[in-house]
């Protein structure tokens, strides 16, 4: 018999989140069902018995699914099966991953794989926020040495207000959308994107999302000891050599020390301190290395850390020699590629991004087809980081989740800074090729300064600072370094990027890799952030203080008019034949949509002739005939009885050959006009019944005196009325 166990927790706005464990998927090492209203999913974890021999990290897999048929959606391309993870699954991934990985035990090495898999949705809760609760709760009911709980939250400002989770709704009304990640106490991870907030609204942000995270854990902790798996499994992953580690650091340390505060540049100090480990292991047979290399390497490591850490909380001196505010040397150029409609390289330091801008039209829009997400795409940015920008030498292989992962952060920082009725679809491309530091970052002022070379007309330029953290004593002595070195990343306690303009924040990523961090810590990183990024934007305005005026010459041009909704299928024609056909006259690109009840029609050529031809026609086909008003129109036929004049594109009138001239004709050769000429006519008349157009040309002569009495004695053929053939 199934007894689940279940839990739940208040939103305190009617939502109630219900925790279940005990009824699927009992041969895991742990799992939960959790569900919001609609929105249900499963998390599951497993871990490996014991570690595999030399492994000394922590090997964590977090997979995060949605099937198709949560959303009662098929998947897209033939074969009709979830495929490879989307982008969206990726960061949802990440977002887990950077919350969990730092609560294990240091010294916990065997796998752990987190499947978290959506199975319901109606849309409108979003799973994103709620899958690291999810993955969370799984470990607690499992007896996988974990010291969380931990939760996370997405929490936004929406007409002023903090809300947690929002809705798909809600949240399209918020200047402020943040993941948070924290146990009871400390927080462990943040990311998100803003409209240029204040770092004081961010920290408040960050403070109310901890409080919800709070009561979430407390939660789990309750189901934990429900379930009774509060005691965790013994483990051994680590075999260790007191005498060996206390060898490593008399031999060593003042020699890695010396070397630490020597200002030394990356692959000069990188091969500086494998000569010192490599030194040391000649003392050693090569049977002995066999045995001792890898306690050799781990002790090592922690000599490093210890003495690039002391080096700056108790010297104030980083490992390139500077202080804990100073930032790299920054150079950057603009226009440095003749094909891209924009370029821009940017270099802090060791680190450097090449930067490309593409303009396309509509048929360039990314098609998005996630199980929640079916939209299309019209700002793109990508981020490549070939093994070459760090002086590897192995392949490149496709894109993982880092490039996916410091594209987006980059994406969002940028992305507040497009008009949301920009006419272009902008691709923007980075390839990093050189990184110590934060490639991101440099992606994010890269892209502007290639957005404002290709003359995209950005609200404001925006910069971007990686900040780093060096604690000991839970925060009690602490030094916050502004644009961090991989190493000081690698070995320091936090990471946290800062995007936005002078107006406030657009983006952030935060991972903290400590307990114990306080708000006061938070807030002095995010107000030495700002002096850093305000720093590095005086440099980016040195280069190109602003957009450029004008497109590139070989840039495509664009232009959007409006049309009522009524219209599409006029300039569309049946099958398409009126919008082809414009297409091909015009040597345009012409795209038609309806958009909250009107017509956007966007216009792209490789010249504004062309533009102006195109727009030209389709205000002509658009255009409501009046009486009285005066065009330029095209013979299309000629009858006996008058010619056929398209007027404006797609309206045809009646000229009668009584309507041509003021004399009297015959024939309408008579008057000289043929088909295909180019004649002006006034709209006189249009028939209440049949909506035909009768016009004329005769009154846009001068009337001749002797046509009056001609009229009144009622002679000829222009004093009389024709019959329903048009015929005297």
């Amino acid at each position: 018999m199934i007894n689940p166990i279940v839990k739940t927790i208040d939103l305190g706005d009617g939502r109630i989140i219900t925790l279940e464990t005990g009824k699927l998927a009992k041969q895991t090492d742990g799992s939960v069902v959790l569900r919001l209203n609609n929105t249900m999913m499963l998390a599951a974890v497993c871990a490996a018995k014991d570690a595999e021999p030399g492994v000394d990290f922590m090997p964590l897999q977090v997979e995060y699914k949605e099937k198709y048929s949560a959303f009662g959606r098929f998947p897209g391309g033939f074969t009709k099966r979830e495929g490879r993870a989307s982008d969206y699954e990726i960061l949802t991934d990440r977002l887990i991953d950077r919350a969990l990985r730092p609560l294990f035990p240091d010294d916990y090495h065997a796998e752990v794989f987190v499947n978290i898999v959506l199975y319901s949705t109606d849309g409108e809760d979003l799973p994103d926020a709620l899958a690291g609760l999810a993955a969370s709760a799984a470990l607690a009911v499992s007896t996988i040495p974990f010291n969380g709980p931990i939760s996370e939250v997405r929490v936004a400002r929406i007409n002023g207000q903090f809300m947690i989770n929002p809705t798909m709704t809600q949240l399209e009304e918020a200047d402020m959308d943040i993941m948070v990640g924290a146990t009871i106490d400390n927080i462990m991870m943040v990311e998100g994107e803003m409209n240029e907030v204040s770092e004081a609204d961010l920290l408040e942000a960050i403070k109310f999302a901890h409080e919800a995270i709070k009561v979430q854990c407390k939660v789990q902790l309750e189901l934990a000891e429900a379930v009774g798996t509060t005691v965790k499994r013994e483990y051994s992953h680590e075999i260790n050599d007191e005498a060996l580690q206390e060898d490593v650091k008399a031999k060593l340390y003042d020699k890695v020390y010396a070397l630490a505060r020597s200002g030394q540049g990356k692959q000069e100090r990188s091969d500086a301190f494998q000569a010192i480990v490599d030194e040391y292991k000649t003392q050693y047979t090569k049977e002995e290395l066999e045995e001792k290399e890898v306690l050799i390497d781990r002790y090592y490591h922690a000599v490093e850390k210890e003495a690039m850490r002391r080096c700056i909380l108790d010297e104030g001196i980083r490992l390139d020699g500077r202080k804990t505010t100073d930032i790299r040397p920054i150079w950057s150029e603009v226009d440095c590629l003749p094909g891209p409609h924009g370029a821009a390289i940017f270099t802090r330091g060791e680190t450097q991004a090449l930067a490309t801008v593409t303009l396309g039209t509509k048929l360039d829009e990314k098609i998005i087809d996630d199980v929640l997400n079916n939209e299309k795409a019209r700002f793109l940015l990508h981020y490549n980081f070939p093994p070459f920008a760090t002086g590897e030498a192995k392949p490149q292989r496709g894109v993982g989740r880092r490039e996916v992962g410091h594209g987006n952060l980059a994406h969002r920082a940028l992305k507040p800074m497009i008009a949301p009725t920009y006419p272009y679809v902008i691709r923007i491309v980075s390839d990093i090729l050189e990184s110590n530091g934060s490639s991101s970052m440099a992606t994010v002022c890269a892209g502007t300064l290639a957005l404002m070379d290709a003359g995209v007309q950005i609200k404001r330029p925006v910069s971007g600072i990686a900040m780093g953290l060096i604690s000991e004593n839970q925060g009690k002595k602490y030094a916050v370094l502004s644009d961090i070195l991989g190493d000081e990343d690698h070995l320091g306690d936090m990471d946290f990027k800062v995007a936005g303009t002078t107006k406030g924040i657009t983006a952030t990523q935060m991972d903290i890799k400590v307990e114990g961090l306080s708000y006061e810590i938070l807030e002095n990183a995010l107000a030495q952030a700002k002096q850093g990024r305000e720093y590095i934007l005086g440099k980016l305005l040195e280069t190109l203080s602003e957009p450029r005026e004008d497109l590139k010459p070989h840039a495509p041009r664009i232009e959007v008019i409006i049309i009522p909704k009524e219209f599409i299928g006029a300039v569309i024609g049946p099958g398409g034949k009126i919008i082809q056909g414009l297409q091909e006259e015009t040597g345009t690109t012409i795209t038609i949509e309806e958009i909250d009840g009107i017509g956007r029609v966007e216009i792209a050529a490789a010249n504004k002739d062309s533009i102006d031809m195109a727009r030209n026609r389709i205000k002509g086909i658009v255009a409501v005939p009046e009486i009285g008003e005066i065009y330029q129109g095209k013979i299309r036929s000629i009858m006996p009885y008058g010619a056929f004049v398209e007027f404006l594109p797609g309206k045809d009138g009646l000229l009668h050959i009584s309507e041509i001239d003021w004399k009297r004709l015959d024939t309408v050769e008579e008057s000289g006009l043929k088909e295909g000429d180019s004649v002006e006519v006034k709209l006189t008349e249009i028939d209440s019944k049949t909506g035909k157009f009768k016009l004329s040309r005769k009154v846009l002569f001068p009337r001749p005196e002797n046509q009056e009495r001609q009229e009144q004695q009622g002679g000829g053929r222009h004093g009389s009325k024709p019959d329903r053939q048009g015929k005297y």
